[in-house]
């Protein structure tokens, strides 16, 4: 059976006053990952997603950064729906202001902008299918070396002009730094030019759980690849939409994008035990 050893209050929920029925712990925060235990021939559902849940009842999910303050988890059992609210902690968000990036990338023309939006659908596209068996075991770790250079969920100012808030954890370093695989997993995507993210590399870890890393410079691996944490897969570079070699990465589930420092502190490698 799957356990976490975790160093912080986690939150516990119960259903019909029994312990065993349902158990909730990580951050249940905007843009925060949530884990648990749910008893057997039981399903749950949040916002239409259908929750993967392994064999011992151990399952995942998501909180997106604009999540209202409460959520309602849909619960099946013996073709009974009953649903549990779940509070969510709000966050305050920053302003980050960056210019000198490549005007095409910031107001596109027609072309570019229809080829930005197909090449964001792909990944979009991807981001949907997962395998449905836990590979993250090792739990995740930082994929590179490099100064914060940017926040998850911060209000992006770009050249003057507001935009959408940042989906990753940026990481300035120089070109050619090793980026590693932040947990166990498959390549789902590799793609080897976009307008925006440059060179870019995604990794399945299962139950709806994909890494990205963007501004790539170059890629060491191919799609349908089974990696293993730290593995070297990519190097840093200054790919795309970027005013500075660094690298972005993403964590998402099922295409809620999360903040990576959340997953990071709720499955850590160190505290992840079989």
């Amino acid at each position: 059976m799957i356990r976490f050893i975790f160093f912080y209050l986690s939150i516990f929920i119960s259903i019909n006053g029994s312990a065993s029925d349902l158990t909730i712990n990580g951050k249940l925060e905007q843009g925060g990952l949530a884990y648990g235990w749910v008893s057997k021939d039981t399903k749950l559902r949040l916002g239409g997603i259908k929750i993967n849940i392994s064999p011992d009842g151990f399952f995942i999910f998501g909180i997106s950064r604009n999540s209202p303050s409460n959520l309602d988890l849909e619960i099946i059992t013996n073709k009974k729906i009953s649903k549990r609210n779940i509070n969510i902690k709000k966050r305050n968000w920053i302003i980050e202001r960056i210019d000198g990036l490549p005007r095409n990338t910031v107001s596109p023309d027609k072309k570019t902008l229809n080829r930005i939006r197909n090449e964001g659908a792909l990944i979009s596209q991807r981001r949907k299918v997962s395998k449905d068996s836990i590979l993250f075991e090792s739990g995740f770790i930082l994929p590179a070396e490099g100064r914060v250079s940017g926040v998850f969920g911060s209000q992006r100012v770009l050249n003057g002009k507001p935009r959408s808030p940042h989906s990753g954890l940026d990481l300035a370093a120089p070109i050619g730094t090793n980026v590693v695989a932040t947990a166990n997993g498959i390549v789902s995507l590799v793609h080897d030019d976009m307008i925006l993210t440059g060179k870019t590399l995604m990794i399945d870890h299962g139950f709806g759980l994909h890494s990205i890393y963007i501004h790539l410079n170059d890629i060491f691996i191919n799609e349908g690849d089974s990696v293993t944490q730290g593995q070297v897969i990519a190097g840093i570079g200054v790919t795309g939409r970027t005013s500075g070699p660094h690298l972005h990465f993403g964590i998402t589930w099922y295409g809620v994008k999360l903040d990576p420092q959340s997953v990071l502190e709720v499955l850590p490698n160190r505290n992840l035990v079989n």
